[in-house]
């Protein structure tokens, strides 16, 4: 894994020069008379295939961003979005892996020299990879099936390299997003990313998670068997990737995924007084017996009161247009700068928010690919109100993992294609709204 910050950037500066070069030979080959989608196909093919490439060997930070971003390919019109889609949806699950004897000198530097005296047995070719480490399967001398995690040399410099690079561009973010308070924000990123290099405290909450849901009928979480800071072991358990769901899940079972995935996010921080703020299908499965099993627990938001309140009086103040006490709310909750030069009017900022309350106006509401496309291409169109209306809003760093994980799980809700009582859940679960 390349470590140093200049082969890092070098690396991924390689994305938008290697697309530059594409396009250019794609204009030569129109210019010949080659057909204008079939180029376009082409690019968009290459394109992804070297996003994949480049972001699954950097790892880190980097592939942290690629799993991120593949959640929001619904958002992408379908004729573009296909090669992203394939390329995408393999870095949520898959990445170069280390070798065994990398493997093994690892577990021997965590679990000690006799550490293979701790499993019955060990296989050494990874059953999945993610943006820091990669998972084996094994069996516990006890005899349990048990998944081990164990993280790749230099992810943690990888990772904080990433993290400094980000820190170097906030000027270019703030021009991007002047009503935003940049620095704040990447630094809450940057501590809340930071807390994933540590196993012990992913293995926290994760006995946190298992406590509050066991025997729970619609939720299991792996019981955490043994954790050092770069390897963890947890119970293993077999289910369907929410990845092959999205891909040919049948009705009901795109529709249980959704539900079983809003009902967790939701009602996880009264449960367990935490947020699971890593919301990609690579961490979420469909278990034989229909429940929904959450998986990797690094990124979590400390919610010790619940959800706040103001979120939920918010979503209230919107659904039902009331765009002035909806504006001095988002005033107080610093979702408006006092020192902003952009001071947006309560008619404009209602008029931003709104649909993205419109799952809220039934009982139940169908996401769809086409929903998300509509709010994507509204408040991206630089030449509409609502354009101009995000760029005027302010995202509070205490607010930065709860907007994560809803932008997130609404993306996956969407690619799933289901249909949920979501107003139900926010009722039940979002303090503020019902008050």
């Amino acid at each position: 894994m390349p470590r140093k910050t200049a082969a890092r950037t070098a690396r991924l500066a390689s994305i938008p020069l290697g697309v530059a070069g594409r396009a250019v030979g794609g204009w030569g080959k129109r210019l010949v008379g080659q057909d204008a989608d079939q180029v376009s196909a082409e690019l968009s093919a290459r394109t992804a295939e070297q996003l994949f490439a480049v972001l699954g060997t950097l790892k880190g930070g980097a592939m942290k961003f690629g799993q991120a971003l593949s959640v929001f390919e619904a958002a992408i019109p379908n004729d573009m979005a296909e090669p992203y889609r394939e390329a995408l949806t393999k870095l949520q699950a898959a990445a170069p892996p280390m070798s065994s004897q990398t493997t093994h000198r690892v577990l021997a530097e965590q679990l000690g020299r006799k550490w293979t005296e701790r499993f019955a047995s060990f296989e050494d070719t990874p059953s999945a990879a993610a943006s820091i480490g990669q998972v084996h399967r094994a069996v516990w001398h006890d005899g349990r099936a048990v998944a081990v995690k164990v993280q790749y040399p230099g992810a943690d410099q990888a990772l904080m390299s990433d993290l400094r690079q980000l820190q170097r561009f906030s000027r270019l973010f703030q021009a991007l997003v002047p009503g935003t308070e940049v620095k704040p924000l990447l630094q809450e990123l940057t501590d809340r990313m930071s807390e994933e290099l540590d196993y012990r405290s992913e293995a926290r909450n994760q006995r946190a998670f298992a406590k509050a849901f066991d025997g729970d009928p619609h939720v299991i979480v792996p019981k955490v068997v043994a954790s050092a800071p770069k390897v963890l072991v947890t119970e293993w358990v077999d289910g369907k990737p929410l990845s092959s769901v999205i891909r040919d899940g049948e009705r009901a079972e795109r529709d249980r995924a959704g539900f079983l995935l809003a009902e967790f996010h939701y009602s996880s921080p009264a449960r367990v007084g935490l947020l699971h703020s890593d919301p990609h299908p690579g961490n979420f499965m469909l278990t034989a017996d229909g429940r929904l099993c959450v998986i990797d627990f690094g990124a979590v938001a400390q919610l010790p009161d619940g959800l706040p309140a103001a979120h939920g009086r918010m979503m209230r103040l919107a659904l039902e247009g009331r765009s002035c006490e909806l504006l001095d709310l988002l005033r107080d909750e610093q979702f408006i700068r006092a020192d902003s030069r952009q001071q947006p009017e309560a008619e404009h900022v209602y008029a931003y928010l709104a649909p993205f309350v419109e799952p809220l106006e039934s009982e139940t509401f169908h996401f769809t690919r086409r929903w998300m496309q509509k709010q994507a291409m509204r408040v991206s169109n630089m030449r509409g109100q609502d354009f101009r209306t995000g760029r005027s809003l302010n995202l509070p760093p205490q607010y930065l993992l709860l907007h994560r994980v809803l932008g997130g799980s609404t993306g996956i809700l969407c690619q799933l294609e289901a249909e949920l009582p979501v107003r139900e859940l926010i009722i039940r679960w979002q303090p503020g709204f019902a008050d």
